[in-house]
């Protein structure tokens, strides 16, 4: 039945206690101890039945009890004390501040698909989430003048839970926007701000969310309004549910909807980052806006908004990327596409490899490198791994010169750091750890703290997760309908002093859940000592549909369930952030073991390290850059396989050698004090060699220095004047398309001799008929390295050559020389490519001309 009328109901606060609401709606708390510990000491019980939410929780704590607190002296201290941190956080000068002025003209909009901020705000999934929600509290830490805009899902990502068979089912509870910290954005008169997007043939409508993150203010979009069919009231229903439809219509909400939507609430920015393809419709977007503004073609338009884009890619793999078939783009487009002033094959080929294939997809990673001046992947490796991806875009381009470059993921310190071991900073490290997190001098001081007090730090987290692990599987095994033995039972798994490792991830099935298992009876003679226990523990969500990833899952709750293992394996339901939380920060060992070149970065290996946990992991994503002897372990030495059986096979039993020789033979080194001085060790290298260089602030710090402050400094460039740079720009390159056929390399001579002595220099002179084109529109180079045995150059280096004349035949001379540094078989070539000031990077026309 439909309510004849609507209204909010808040929590009435007694004065005393206002500030209570005040830290409720920023989502400081959810990395602020002190915040924390004060809404525990709220009501303990309500708020672990609120799944952490204070909003919810303060609706519903009894008025008597609220009523008690306000009188309560020792509670009003703690809450003025949190408040007054927040305030002084918020007004402190930040390194942005400090660095770039308070007049920066400055402003970043990042754009997600999910956002993992706390357990209380479900719309996110997984790790790309996460790392967006690390991403805007860094932003926030550092003082970037960025906002976040993302889809505010009814139900989130699902709650799973397992049958008595161990088969995943999900369940999908309802988000209750009023009763989270989250604020309606309304017009003066009260109104809910609304923004219009055309659908096909219809005009779907979307009101607008704001989480505040300490700092930074994030916008959710919602379409669950009466104003919308129930149909598109479903959009934002769920969080990667739903077909191929389903998807396109999230992210045209995503994208051009995002745009819209910061324009209604009044912000402008100069500089859009796309975090993985899903929002890449802005590109598009932007364009239109433009062109509604001002008078520039489509062409120009492209020139300025690309400038101002950035595009990160976290897909290692093609299967990953989002493609739409044409048809369903036309039901979507049609109408789109002249307000860009294109056609129809021009608006589809931005989004194909080859434009003219009428066959291909619609590829949302195509579409934003395309409509992107900095495209990064999320590692080093991964950048490799998507240079080699995407080389098609730019062919006859050498491939480390394919213009993806990376800036490697990082983890927020204060979200993940467990409180134990964040007081253990505090004393031994200073207070600066806290605001300088990538301060490799600060944490040097780890090696100032004494062995025993870290030992016995870590111990008590490893104790609460085995008491979180107990109850959890507890509540699981009730859920399930288990015999009354089998809880019991439950009730004394797991060994709070035992060798314990965790996994837990998406249970994808690249990222081999059961590749521990793979030799069951040796991993049980492993696990059969008595003297030097090992345990493990793992958690993860298979996606709804994909059932050989349910399939692992159901396997090791078999497994588990076997009388060898049943007391040190165990499988945790609902992998969610507060499970990770305690993995993270008790578990001795973090467990990685994709097929490698498959993951891109992976950052619950870094969350765990900033808890001093030892990684054990493939050499893929992060680790391949952060593993040294002493931290970890590597499984294998980053070997490339054709046969996945095989491959299985050799890393499985790698790891069994691991865990024998070295994991837990180091573990259980220990003295007459019990203490195992050398595994010590190996936690605080790890603390000091990789706290400061994978945490988010790092990260943030690199994406703002090397990609939004260029892309605002270019963006504004070519926008002032009445856009006269992008105007050039384009009239320059239009030119070149016009002309690059005529362009050739006529001649090259250089030394005949075939041999030449270290040190010595090899002058070289081409003679390039340009045509139309004068040499300073171009960049002729020589190309040079030494030669493999297929008659090819590696890894080239390059050296420019110069032309001082004039010449009507429009046939130049160009010189330059290379030196020879070093001895072997050696060679070069002649390159030409175009070449202008406000090129984002040399390869941006994909035109190149070899003289082989």
């Amino acid at each position: 039945m439909k309510p004849l009328k609507t209204f909010t109901i808040v929590a009435r606060l007694p004065e005393k206690l206002t500030y209570l609401k005040d830290v409720a709606f920023n989502l400081y708390w959810s990395w602020n101890h002190e915040a924390l510990n004060l809404f525990q000491r709220l009501d303990s019980d309500m708020w672990e039945k609120s799944d952490h939410n204070p909003v919810k929780m303060l609706g519903l704590v009894r008025q008597e009890r609220l009523e008690s607190l306000a009188d309560d002296e020792g509670f009003l201290a703690h809450l003025h004390r949190v408040y007054e941190s927040m305030q002084d956080y918020l007004n402190e000068p930040t390194w942005y501040l400090k660095t770039y002025g308070e007049e920066s003209a400055v402003k970043i909009a990042y754009f997600s698909a999910e956002f993992g901020l706390t357990e209380c705000v479900r719309i996110y999934s997984g790790g790309l989430g996460i790392l967006a929600g690390d991403h805007l509290k860094s932003a926030s830490e550092l003082g970037i003048p960025l906002v976040g805009v993302g889809l505010l899902y009814q139900e989130g990502y699902f709650h799973q839970y397992l049958n008595a068979d161990g088969w995943q089912g999900e369940q999908y509870p309802k988000n209750d926007f009023y009763n989270m910290p989250i604020e309606l954005q309304r017009k003066e008169n009260g109104d809910a701000i609304l923004i219009e997007i055309a659908y096909a043939d219809r005009t779907v409508k979307a009101q607008i969310w704001k989480v505040v993150v300490g700092r930074i203010s994030l916008y959710l979009l919602d379409t669950n309004i009466e104003e919308n069919s129930q149909e598109d009231r479903e959009i934002t229903d769920e969080l990667y549910g739903g077909d191929s439809e389903m998807r396109i219509k999230q992210e045209i909400l995503l994208g051009i909807g995002g745009i819209r939507a910061l324009k209604a609430v009044g912000i402008t920015p100069t500089v859009f980052h796309m975090n993985e393809g899903h929002s890449a419709f802005l590109a598009l977007e932007r364009i239109r806006c433009i062109l509604d503004e001002k008078n520039l073609t489509f062409d120009e338009a492209v020139e300025l908004t690309r400038s101002g884009n950035v595009f990160t890619t976290h897909t290692p793999v093609p299967a990953g990327i989002d493609r739409f078939p044409a048809q369903l783009m036309d039901k979507y487009f049609t109408s789109y596409y002249p307000k860009l002033n294109i056609n129809r094959k021009k608006f589809l080929g931005l989004g194909r490899i080859n434009a003219n294939n009428e066959g291909e997809s619609f590829s949302m990673a195509v579409l934003a490198i395309r409509l992107a001046s900095h495209i990064n992947g999320v590692s080093k490796l991964h950048g490799e791994v998507s240079r080699r991806m995407w080389m098609e875009l730019w062919p006859n381009i050498p491939e480390k010169e394919i213009p993806i470059t990376s800036v490697t993921n990082g983890t927020h310190p204060f979200s993940w750091i467990s409180k134990d071991m964040a007081s253990l900073y505090d004393r031994y490290l200073g207070p600066r750890w806290v605001k300088k997190p990538a301060d490799m001098t600060i944490w040097k001081r780890v090696e100032q703290i004494p062995s025993e007090e870290l030992w016995r730090t870590h111990e008590r987290r490893r104790e609460r997760l085995v008491a979180f692990a107990r109850t959890r599987l507890i509540d699981q095994l009730h859920r399930q309908g288990s015999m009354p033995s089998e809880i019991e039972r439950a009730e004394e798994v797991l060994n709070p002093e035992a060798l314990t490792i965790g996994f837990a991830r998406r249970f994808a099935t690249y990222k081999r859940a059961t590749l521990l298992f793979h030799d069951p009876v040796r991993l049980a003679h492993i696990m059969r000592n008595k003297d030097y226990p090992i345990q493990i523990i793992i958690a993860g969500k298979a996606h709804p549909k994909d059932t050989p990833g349910k399939e692992l899952i159901r396997k090791i709750v078999h497994l588990a369930r076997m009388e060898e293992f049943r007391s040190n394996i165990v499988f945790l339901e609902n992998y969610d952030m507060v499970v990770s939380r305690y993995l993270v920060q008790g578990v001795d060992v973090w467990l990685n073991n994709p097929r490698r070149f498959m993951e891109a970065s992976g950052t619950s290996g870094m969350k765990a390290a900033m808890n001093g946990v030892l990684n054990m992991s493939i050499l893929d994503g992060w680790w391949d850059e952060a593993y040294e002897p002493n931290l970890g372990w590597a499984i294998g030495r980053g070997e490339d396989y054709n046969n996945y059986d095989y491959q299985d096979d050799v890393e499985s039993q790698a790891m069994y050698n691991l865990l024998e020789k070295e994991v837990i033979p180091l573990f259980y080194d220990r003295g007459r004090d019990n203490i195992p001085r050398k595994w010590i060790n190996y936690m605080k290298k790890t603390l000091m060699e990789l706290c400061p260089v994978f945490n988010t602030n790092r990260m943030i710090r690199e994406y703002t220095e090397r990609f939004y402050l260029p892309a605002h400094i270019k963006y504004s460039g070519l926008e002032e004047n009445n856009q006269a740079r992008a105007r050039a720009l384009n009239d320059w390159k239009q030119k070149i398309y016009r002309n690059w056929s005529m362009v050739r390399i006529v001649r090259v001579e250089g030394d005949d001799i075939v041999s030449h002595q270290v040190g010595s220099k090899i002058a070289i002179e081409a003679k390039v008929q340009l045509g139309e084109l004068a040499p300073e529109d171009v960049s002729v180079e020589i190309y040079h390295g030494y030669i493999s045995t297929e008659n090819q150059v590696l890894n080239g280096e390059i050296e420019k050559m110069s032309c001082n004349e004039s010449n009507p035949s429009k046939t130049f001379t160009f010189r330059g020389e290379i030196i020879c540094n070093h001895s072997g078989l050696y060679g070069y070539t002649i390159r030409v490519l175009p070449m202008h000031e406000d090129l984002a990077n040399p390869h941006e026309t994909g035109l190149i001309v070899w003289a082989n």
